[in-house]
């Protein structure tokens, strides 16, 4: 049995994704800051019949916590083949260059960029013990400085000078991570899930989760021969999924 850990599990596209996970047979750890919360999802998909489900206590932007829940998976495998980093955040508003605070820009990069490295360097030792280990970062084509920088990108208005810097930095941890793991069994790829239907847009995105959710789970899946280090967003390209960074 292959074990994975999704963080920000408890609802939208992370409660999908560990469901599709789970679905295939896999182990998965939900991540939830809120205990509550948490065992509400595994409850919701236990009465599906799945069983193969845990909650674990994960806050991403706290230290003590991200080593309590490496501690304690620890506890019940010596393997994690899959790492989905999808806890996130907007960052409120306004979040134009000269108005966002620089609180704005702490509270959402402790959480889009700081809480994947902690989650990453606290578990890629476990990750490192399974023998096709990958992860999946949760990023955003709005991370994309290539397209917001083309006036003919469809969201090109959409600007955000703190969510989309801080998409932007995750994506470039993507690529070095990879690059470090490039000699390796490793995939390490960042994956948009499109723009969604949940809480985290007052629900105006179009897309349904169940598809954000193959979307992550496709790349958290693929085999040996997959591609390492890539940016997708089958979204904004449909043909290959590939978007540029």
């Amino acid at each position: 049995m292959k074990f994975a850990l999704v963080t920000g599990a408890n609802k939208s596209i992370g409660f999908e994704v560990a469901r599709q996970l789970a679905q295939r047979g896999i182990y998965v750890y939900l991540g939830s800051r809120n205990v509550e919360n948490g065992v509400e999802a595994v409850d919701k998909l236990k009465a599906e019949g799945l069983n193969n489900v845990e909650t674990i206590p994960l806050d991403i932007t706290d230290d003590e916590s991200v080593v309590k829940a490496r501690k304690e998976i620890g506890k019940k495998t010596n393997v994690l083949d899959i790492l989905i980093n999808n806890a996130g955040v907007y960052g409120g508003y306004p979040q134009t260059a000269l108005d966002s605070t620089i609180d704005q820009f702490k509270a959402a990069y402790d959480t889009n960029v700081y809480g994947v490295v902690r989650v990453t360097q606290a578990f890629i030792d476990l990750l490192k013990n399974s023998p096709a280990p990958r992860i999946v970062n949760v990023s955003s084509s709005q991370g994309s400085i290539t397209l917001h920088s083309d006036p003919t990108y469809k969201y090109y208005d959409y600007k955000g000078a703190v969510y989309l810097s801080s998409k932007s930095a995750l994506n470039m941890y993507t690529v070095v991570l990879a690059y470090e793991f490039k000699n390796t069994s490793f995939k390490i790829n960042a994956v948009c899930p499109g723009y969604t239907k949940t809480d985290f847009n007052g629900h105006r995105g179009p897309g349904s989760v169940e598809d954000a959710g193959k979307r992550i789970v496709k790349y958290a899946l693929i085999g040996n021969d997959g591609p390492t280090g890539k940016f997708f967003s089958e979204e904004n390209n449909p043909e290959t999924g590939e978007i540029p960074w």
